[in-house]
This record gives C-alpha cells, structure tokens and sequence, in this order.
C-alpha cells in the first residue's frame, strides 16, 4: 500500500513563499512519476506540476510556471513543490499523487493517471 503525506501548506501573505512536501511510502519513490494538484473552494481539482520519475522532466501550467517549482529526491521518497511569489489566487487545498510508470521521462497531466493520492494540505494567502 502506498501512501502519500503532504506537509508544508500554511498562511503566507501575498509575495511570500512555501514549500511544500509530499512524503511517500510503502514503495520507492523512483516507480513514480509525481504531480501537485490544487483544489480551491467550490471549485475543481486542477493540475499544477508535474515531475518524471527520473526528475529530469518537469511540465507546468502557465499560471504557476516561473513562480512554483516542482522537484523531487527520490533517496529521501520526497517529492517538493516550491511555491514563490504567492497570490490570493493560490489559496486552495494543495495535493500530490504518484502514478506507477515504466518510463524514465514521461510526466503525466491527467487526474486520471494517477493511482495515489495525499489527502491535502491547505494553503492560504493573503493580500
């Protein structure tokens, strides 16, 4: 059984930063390839970032691309998502997930791909 734990989310006030943590264990971090979701309040859960197994490929949405980074160490089973330059428009319930892949370099987009899911940290932020 895999399990995931985001830790990490918090209050920050608009500009600030964070980082979160997604701690995975009951199998290597290394079958994974690993994505950051986000869920705002009476809205839907939308793709954020996205890593490759090997950590070599990284995909995000333009919204976030340039501020959030995703990363990952796969000797500490940690996948991180640093998050800069935060807006109110940030605000949300924040989720990692792994999808088992035999492929190195393939990130993955879709929510349906994904097999594991943490079950959230919240972040707010503050104008």
């Amino acid at each position: 059984q895999v399990q995931l734990v985001e830790t990490g989310g918090g209050l920050v006030q608009a500009g600030g930063s964070l980082r979160l943590s997604c701690a995975v264990s009951g199998r290597p971090l290394s079958d994974y390839a690993m994505g950051w979701f986000r869920q705002a309040p009476g809205k839907e859960r939308n793709f954020l970032a996205a890593i490759s197994r090997s950590g070599r490929t990284t995909y995000y949405i333009g919204s976030v691309k340039g501020r959030f980074t995703i990363s990952r160490d796969n000797d500490e089973n940690t996948a991180y998502l640093q998050m800069n330059n935060l807006k109110p428009e940030d605000t949300a319930v924040y989720f990692c997930a792994a999808s088992y892949t035999t492929r190195d370099d393939r990130y993955i987009v879709a929510s349906y791909e994904y097999n594991y899911w943490g079950q959230g940290t919240q972040v707010t932020v503050s104008s």
